[in-house]
């Protein structure tokens, strides 16, 4: 049995209008590489309510995990808890729980907790609260959906408080060997070899650093023993 798959979907207009740079998708896959769960679709969807939905509703019948990150904000554009509400067949409302947090952590900074700040205790029937130390407005889990900030700070803590909820299974491991040669000329013994292991995962990357033209060749797998062996005869053939 392979190892639980996520899919990830970054919501915002910011970022698909270039305002933003997304770090999200990055820090969640290698958080997911470490813990054994095969990130396998990303997906960036502005801020449409609907789009947004039939996201959600995708991604959550074809992977055991979902995480989403950005539009759970106080501001009028941020809607990703009502779509993922909708999309998992929940009501959502105000409530206390989260309220309590954001009430104590407004009298702590002796600011009003207003209309807006409730939008962001606004959470999905049967949903479960994820943490966040930074600034206290918690995600949710909902289902095998991950809701989350979008700010990269609170995205990590958040993604911290998730993890170690799920089960993951064998880290995915890897191994890379540099070659000053083109992958036009390493190609087909290259796939040759990678069809001599269909449970490992190789790829070819070509680089030019510094003057120098070539590949890193990458070993991915679970099984660290099989991944030794596939290198040793890359070495062989390419080293």
């Amino acid at each position: 049995m392979g190892n639980p798959t996520g899919a990830m979907l970054v919501i915002g207009d910011e970022i698909l209008s270039g305002r933003t740079r997304d770090s999200n998708l990055y820090y969640l896959a290698q958080e997911l590489t470490r813990v054994g769960i095969d990130l396998r679709e990303a997906r960036v969807v502005g801020d449409t309510h609907a789009e947004i939905v039939a996201a959600v509703r995708a991604f959550s019948a074809s992977h055991d995990h979902v995480f989403t990150s950005g539009g759970i904000g106080p501001t009028h554009d941020d809607i990703t808890a009502d779509a993922v509400a909708e999309a998992m067949g929940a009501a959502i409302g105000v409530r206390a729980d989260a309220a309590a947090l954001l009430q104590a952590h407004y009298d702590r900074q002796g600011q009003e907790f207003n209309a807006a700040r409730q939008r962001m205790a606004r959470i999905p029937d049967g949903a479960v609260l994820i943490d966040n130390p930074v600034s206290i407005a918690p995600g949710f889990s909902i289902g095998n959906v991950h809701v989350m900030a979008g700010v990269p700070k609170i995205f990590e803590a958040m993604l911290a408080s998730v993890l170690p909820t799920l089960t993951g299974g064998a880290p995915l491991l890897s191994q890379t060997l540099r070659v000053l040669r083109g992958e036009g000329e390493i190609a087909a013994e290259f796939g040759r070899l990678a069809a001599e292991y269909p449970d490992l995962s190789m790829g070819s990357y070509p680089f030019n650093l510094n003057g120098a033209h070539g590949t890193n060749l990458v070993i991915r797998g679970t099984d660290p023993a099989m991944i030794s062996q596939a290198m040793v005869q890359l070495n062989r053939l390419f080293g």
